[in-house]
């Protein structure tokens, strides 16, 4: 179990929170484009790992990921959350897609 020293939350089981990656500011043929017409990002660095997901025997399954992994997640994976005027998004480790 591993988490984030400045991050006051902890997750359970085998959630981890992510913190969305910032997409840089693109202009596409001139214009800028409205955050409301955007993409959610879908990638993100992990800050913080729950204990590990408990199997049916009651033995403590290790999570794979850890604070710091940069993650690929699904684009409706999750539920997000505002800390201390930041945005993270809390998922299951099932919902990420791949460390890269």
């Amino acid at each position: 179990m591993a988490t984030a020293t400045d991050l006051k939350v902890k997750p359970l089981a085998d959630r981890v929170v992510v913190k969305p990656l910032e997409e840089s500011e693109q202009m596409r043929g001139g214009l800028y484009i409205p955050d409301t017409a955007k993409e959610k990002p879908q990638q993100g660095e992990v800050v913080a790992v729950g204990p590990g997901k408990l199997s049916e025997e009651g033995r403590r399954i290790d999570p794979e990921l850890k604070v710091g992994d940069k993650v690929l997640y699904g684009k409706y994976s999750g539920t997000e959350v505002t800390l201390d005027d930041n945005q993270y998004l809390i998922l299951r480790e099932s919902d990420v897609l791949a460390v890269i």
